[in-house]
C-alpha cells in the first residue's frame, strides 16, 4: 500500500494540468534553461515542455550550456520578441538584476524555476522551488541517525559554485550535523552537478583520504553520486556498503542504484516545476491574481526500505 500510494502521488505529480488550458491557450512563453547537466535538469526539460504543450503554449527554449552570459542573452531575445512570460532556471544567484528589470519594464513577468536569484523580489512574479535548505536538513539528518554512535568522516561533492541549491544544501547538511560530533565533514568540492566531475572529485577524495578513512558520501544532487559510486566500485569498495551514499534529486539512477544496493538514501527534488508555473500565469492572466514569492513544492525522503525498483520503473515510463 505504501509504493502504490508512492506512486500514485509521483504520477499525479508529474501528470499535465490539462484542466487549466484554456487560459494559457496562443500564449507564448520563453524558457532560459541552464542546460543538461543532469538526469534531473533533462527531466525538468522534458516536463515544461510536456506542460506547455498540454495547456496549449507556444513554449521558446534556450539551452545555456551552464554559462550565466547564455541566459541573459536568451532573456533579452524573449523580451525582444514579446513574449507573454519568461521562465527562468538560474544558473547562479547573482548578476541578474540588469535584465530581470529589462523584462519588467517589458510587462513580461518572470518565473524563477527550482532555484532563487539574489535580486529585488519586484523583478520577478514568484520563485517555484523546494526548500533547498530543508532538502539538505533532511539528508543531514538521515545520515546522523543512520551513524549513530559510530566515528563518521564524510565527504562532500557540491554543486556549481555561486548556485542557490549548492550554498543552501551545504547549509542545511552542515545545520543538521551540527550537534553530532560524531559526523565530521572531512573534504568538500564541487563537482558542478554533473556525473563525469561527481566521478573524478570523487576518485581525488579516494586518494587524498583512503577508501577505509572515509564513511560516508554526500552529494548535493544524486548524478554526482551516481559518477562518484562508479569511482567507489573501480576502486575496489562497495558503494553502499563499505561507503554510505545519500544524495538528493530521486533520480531513476539513483533508485536503481539503492535497488542494487549501491546507494543508501536521496531526497526527492520533483521535476515538474512548470505545472505550478503555469498554474500561476493562468490565475494571472485570467484573474489577474499574483501568486505568494514563492511557491514551495515537496522534498520527500527515499531509502533502501521503499521499493525503489519498482519507483525506477514508474519514473522511467513516465519519462523522467
Amino acid at each position: 500500500m505504501k509504493l502504490r500510494t508512492t506512486l500514485l502521488a509521483t504520477a499525479v505529480l508529474l501528470a499535465p494540468f490539462g484542466a487549466m488550458a484554456a487560459g494559457a491557450q496562443g500564449k507564448t512563453v520563453g524558457f532560459s534553461q541552464i542546460g543538461s547537466e543532469s538526469g534531473w535538469r533533462a527531466a525538468e526539460t522534458t516536463v515544461t515542455k510536456q506542460q506547455a504543450e498540454e495547456r496549449g503554449i507556444d513554449l521558446k527554449f534556450a539551452d545555456a550550456q551552464q554559462k550565466q552570459e547564455n541566459q541573459i542573452k536568451a532573456l533579452r531575445g524573449f523580451i525582444a520578441q514579446g513574449v507573454d512570460a519568461i521562465l527562468l532556471a538560474p544558473v547562479v544567484a547573482t548578476g541578474w538584476d540588469e535584465v530581470l528589470e529589462e523584462a519588467k519594464d517589458a510587462d513580461i513577468p518572470v518565473i524563477l524555476l527550482d532555484r532563487k536569484v539574489d535580486a529585488p523580489d519586484d523583478l520577478y512574479m514568484t520563485a517555484v522551488t523546494s526548500d533547498t535548505v530543508y532538502e539538505g536538513e533532511v539528508a543531514g539528518k538521515w545520515l546522523v541517525d543512520h551513524e549513530a554512535g559510530k566515528d563518521c568522516r564524510v565527504v562532500e561533492l557540491q554543486g556549481t559554485t555561486g548556485s542557490s541549491p549548492a550554498i543552501d544544501r551545504k547549509a542545511g547538511f552542515e545545520k543538521a550535523i551540527a550537534d553530532a560530533p560524531n559526523i565530521t565533514i572531512v573534504r568538500s568540492q564541487t563537482g558542478d552537478f554533473t556525473r563525469a566531475q561527481g566521478k573524478v572529485v570523487m576518485e581525488s577524495f579516494l586518494k587524498a583520504e583512503g577508501a577505509a578513512n572515509i564513511c560516508a558520501l554526500y552529494a548535493h544532487n544524486d548524478d554526482m553520486a551516481v559518477g562518484a559510486i562508479q569511482a567507489i566500485k573501480e576502486a575496489g569498495v562497495k558503494p553502499g556498503e563499505d561507503i554510505v551514499v545519500v544524495a538528493i534529486d530521486a533520480v531513476p539512477d539513483m533508485h536503481l542504484a539503492m535497488s542494487n544496493g549501491e546507494a543508501n538514501a536521496t531526497v526527492e527534488l520533483t521535476p515538474n516545476m512548470a505545472g505550478p508555473a503555469f498554474d500561476a500565469l493562468e490565475a494571472y492572466w485570467t484573474e489577474g491574481t499574483m501568486p505568494p514569492k514563492w511557491i514551495q513544492t515537496e522534498s520527500k525522503l527515499y531509502t533502501v526500505a521503499d521499493d525503489n525498483k519498482a519507483i525506477y520503473d514508474m519514473k522511467k515510463s513516465l519519462g523522467y
